[in-house]
């Protein structure tokens, strides 16, 4: 399977084809892909959408993809590497970015179809406006661009992260509503330690601690507890996949008692250790 690289943090280019020269292939780069215009059909890991001119796509490294296009297609293309996440790339504070691509990836699902589930109009309105004014200033560049190029993508990270919480949220309101404000209340607090303990979730949601528990079990199959551990456990393999965060820096930010208990609380996960997760991802044998 070839793997295309870039060995640029941040690029965007249009391109306008009216056939996909590319085999399906993996990149070591995120990608955002606007539809300017044309329709066709995605794949990504074998699995196909139907596109056509509105659409966006998040599309992670090493996810195998192509397209098949129908009618001549403008795309917009968003490349950036984990690299441009780094302390050495960023002007703002990297760790906030990476907290919210983090939350993205760890609760987006890698299949087929477009990033945008839910108010779909508002939306996509913005998320294109905003490639527009990114691709604006990358081909334009003076001395203010590149923080400007940093603000607007910190702004299409904030609502990427909002759709798909909102998207979540939906689907718990199904079950139950307070259960789905439950959910947003957690994912929107996770990095905060001291919010998402049970007796202040019992606390904001007027629930006793004790039925809490129970309550939380009967809507989501997991206790509390297990599921903070692994909405925490899977943020923390996304930043040992995409970024160079030390074990004892992923352990801070999300609230571990330390790496050691990070450390322990993964390979109970994983079944692996994270030095050994991170080997095989070196060598290509975790799918991620």
């Amino acid at each position: 399977m070839e793997i295309e690289q870039t060995y640029k943090p941040f690029e965007i280019h249009v391109e306008e084809l009216d056939f996909w020269k590319k085999r399906p292939h993996k990149h070591n780069f995120f990608e955002l892909i606007y539809i300017d215009s044309g329709e066709g059909i995605q794949c990504i890991n074998d699995i196909e959408f139907t596109y056509k001119e509105g659409n966006i796509f998040l599309l992670p490294p090493l996810d195998c993809h192509s397209f098949k296009i129908k009618k001549k297609t403008t795309f917009y293309f968003i490349r950036f590497t984990d690299l441009y996440f780094t302390k050495q790339s960023l002007k703002n504070d990297h760790s906030e970015w990476f907290k919210k691509l983090a939350y993205i990836l760890s609760n987006y699902n890698k299949v087929a179809g477009d990033v945008i589930k839910t108010r779909s109009c508002i939306e996509r309105t913005l998320l294109v406006n905003l490639i527009k004014q990114i691709h604006e200033e990358y081909i334009n560049k003076d001395d203010y661009s590149s923080v400007i190029i940093e603000s607007l993508m910190i702004s299409i990270l904030n609502i990427l992260a909002r759709n798909i919480e909102l998207k979540y949220v939906e689907d718990a309101n199904l079950k139950d509503y307070k259960f789905g404000e439950i959910l947003r209340y957690i994912q929107h607090n996770i990095y905060k330690k001291e919010k998402v303990t049970l007796e202040n979730l019992s606390k904001e949601f007027n629930i006793s601690p004790t039925y809490f528990s129970e309550y939380f079990k009967k809507h989501s199959n997991f206790t509390f507890q297990e599921y903070l551990m692994k909405s925490k456990l899977k943020l923390a393999e996304n930043y040992f996949k995409h970024s160079d965060f030390s074990i004892k820096e992923v352990a801070y930010t999300l609230g571990f008692t330390d790496a050691s208990h990070l450390s322990k609380s993964f390979k109970k996960q994983y079944k692996t250790s994270i030095l050994n997760f991170k080997k095989l991802l070196k060598d290509g044998n975790v799918c991620v």
